[in-house]
């Protein structure tokens, strides 16, 4: 009698459901996110590595032959490209989205779930972190966006009146 073999998926669906009755679907699911990290790590090193090895490393035959190298005058750095705070609009809207995440989380727990004052408290400095932290960024997206903009339109109407 010959022994019975298993293909390769019936193995991998076999210790899935095994993984899953032991570590749980939370646990699985977290197997599952650093499984696939490491794979990604392991292409996107590999795919790299086949990229510089194929890459063409004689850049001479690229560069033009001047006379004399011509100076051209550095532009003035714009704001985005220089160190400065982002002003007051992220601090307030930090402290604005703490406030909230903080009172919202506290009354989500304390309301929805059967927590105690301690549980409830601690789920909502864990949610004033978070409401803090969505804040800032949401307030440092906006100001970069606007100070990126400003400069934009202050460019073009530059270049605009040098046509002129």
């Amino acid at each position: 009698m010959r022994p019975v073999t298993y293909s390769w998926m019936a193995v991998v669906i076999g210790v899935c459901c095994a993984a899953i009755g032991w570590l749980g679907i939370a646990g699985w699911i977290a197997v599952a996110v650093v499984v696939a990290s490491v794979a990604m790590h392991v292409a996107g090193n590999a795919l790299g590595t086949q990229l510089r090895e194929s890459a063409d490393r004689d850049l001479s035959r690229f560069r033009r032959r001047e006379s004399a190298p011509q100076l051209v005058p550095r532009p003035r750095p714009t704001r985005l490209e220089q160190r400065q705070s982002l002003g007051r609009l992220v601090p307030v809207s930090a402290g604005i989205g703490a406030v909230c995440g903080g009172g919202i989380g506290a009354t989500a727990l304390a309301t929805l779930t059967s927590s105690s004052v301690a549980g409830a408290t601690l789920g909502g400095v864990s949610s004033a972190v978070i409401g803090g932290l969505l804040g800032f960024l949401g307030a440092s997206f906006v100001e970069i966006i606007r100070v990126s903009l400003r400069d934009a339109i202050a460019a073009e109407r530059a270049s605009a009146a040098a046509d002129r």
